[in-house]
């Protein structure tokens, strides 16, 4: 691997040391080649969309170890999202938007509350998401002034309105999108829901990206000084 040979950090070269670091000749970082190769591993692994809970049996280190680094993944890949979206965002674009259920309420009528409702932008093939703000806070008024009724009767019709987007646009990159995280998403088997937009820009960075260009750019942006 590259930081056998270069600093993961400055891509200098390195001395190995006896107790098994290795040293940077520029910027003189020690670093352990075992955490190195953890982490190292811990980002493809991540990249390759597998669950916390199976990575942690991978590495053989604890599932809230894991936990705890997707958590620093998932921040870095909503960095790297919003950085690119900084140099796409005077293009032309589509965008449509879309309300994700989990399956597990998706028989409650009052799910629409629970929903999270979030637009997705296509420019030239590149994706880009914008959660859109929770109904949750409404919830106990909308109950209190017997609106409920009127929100769920259009939420019903807006899912019915989704279905005929995604027919009459099946090849559209955007419905490719919402197709991707709703299957990759599933594998870990629920979400907090405040940190549901972690998980989206998670989603959208990698569809963004093939794996190799995923894992070098998270490398990058994990060890960048």
């Amino acid at each position: 691997m590259i930081w056998l040979i270069e600093c993961i950090y400055c891509n200098n070269f390195v001395y190995h040391l006896s107790d098994g670091r290795v040293k940077c000749s520029v910027c003189h970082k020690k670093t352990s080649k075992k955490r190195i190769n953890k982490i190292l591993n811990l980002i493809e692994i991540y990249v390759s969309n597998v669950s916390a809970l199976e990575a942690s049996k991978r590495v053989g280190i604890s599932y809230v170890s894991v936990q705890k680094y997707y958590k620093d993944f998932r921040i870095l890949s909503a960095t790297i999202c919003e950085r690119e979206y900084e140099q796409l965002r005077e293009k032309n674009c589509e965008y449509e938007e879309y309300m994700y259920q989990e399956n597990s309420k998706k028989n409650k009528d009052d799910v629409i509350f629970d929903a999270h409702n979030f637009l997705t932008f296509d420019y030239d093939g590149h994706i880009y998401t914008i959660l859109m703000p929770s109904l949750q806070r409404y919830k106990k008024q909308f109950l209190e002034d017997n609106l409920d009724k009127n929100y769920i009767k259009e939420f019903k019709k807006f899912q019915r309105d989704y279905k005929i987007i995604k027919v009459s646009k099946h090849l559209n990159n955007i419905v490719k999108f919402w197709d991707y995280f709703e299957k990759e998403i599933l594998k870990y088997k629920g979400v907090n829901y405040n940190s549901f937009i972690y998980f989206l820009k998670e989603f959208e960075f990698k569809y963004n990206h093939k794996k190799d260009e995923a894992i070098d750019l998270i490398v990058k942006e994990y060890f960048k000084e």
